[in-house]
């Protein structure tokens, strides 16, 4: 079996996503010396940093964590690019390993009851035939042994993709809507929501201000990268 594994990986050699270079033993969807070269947040403080900053007077939040910079030019446009436009849904997977390992340790986050993805609207959804963040939410589910609840939050209204649009046009956006099916349900929990990448918080503000129907519910904020 060891052998066949071989061979297939000499004719299908599995690459790193960013400089397209074969993977060495142990590596998996990002090699190493593109990993180091990601440009991390190395936040240390979850409840007050810079990305909490941008939802004062919006929405309480309890903890707030990026892993790294999203910049226009780089690696970082590059792994979100392909994760959200090209089915490279193992970056999800990645990111979900790597972010699981740091919360696990961080007590903020191991009280968190639910962890809910950011949704697409079901046209667009359909169009792309996934939702970029499901494989992240799954694998952060099963390192924080966290339910992962895809369907109580839905999206109703469908706008351009925020990724890369002008900063002043995604923070005027107010044509995206979304709709919390039973919010009775989040009655006293701590949910998390997940997304891709934070510009704004716009898109997220909007998703809160669902469970803030609920009574007394908790919200924390998660996502892979954060817009300088």
């Amino acid at each position: 079996m060891r052998l066949l594994k071989d061979l297939f990986y000499i004719f299908y050699p599995k690459l790193c996503a960013v400089c397209e270079q074969k993977l060495v033993e142990n590596e998996t969807t990002i090699c190493t010396l593109c990993r180091h070269d990601l440009p991390l947040t190395n936040f240390q403080d979850f409840k007050q940093n810079k990305i909490s900053e941008n939802f004062y007077g919006r929405f309480l939040t309890e903890n707030v964590f990026s892993l790294f910079f999203f910049r226009k030019k780089g690696i970082t446009k590059k792994i979100i690019h392909d994760l959200k436009y090209k089915g490279n849904e193992e970056i999800g997977v990645f990111f979900g390993n790597w972010l699981g390992e740091i919360l696990s340790e961080n007590k903020g986050f191991k009280e968190v009851d639910y962890i809910i993805p950011v949704p697409l609207h079901p046209k667009k959804l359909k169009e792309r035939g996934y939702n970029q963040v499901t494989k992240f939410g799954e694998t952060l589910s099963k390192q924080l042994n966290t339910p992962f609840l895809e369907n109580y939050l839905i999206r109703i209204s469908s706008t351009k993709t925020q990724t890369f649009k002008a900063r002043f046009a995604r923070f005027n956006n107010i044509g995206t809507k979304f709709l919390l099916k039973n919010p009775e349900f989040f009655n006293h929990k701590h949910i998390l929501l997940i997304d891709d990448v934070i510009t704004t918080g716009a898109t997220l503000e909007a998703c809160a201000k669902e469970f803030l129907k609920s009574k007394d519910c908790k919200i924390s904020i998660l996502t892979m990268a954060y817009t300088e």
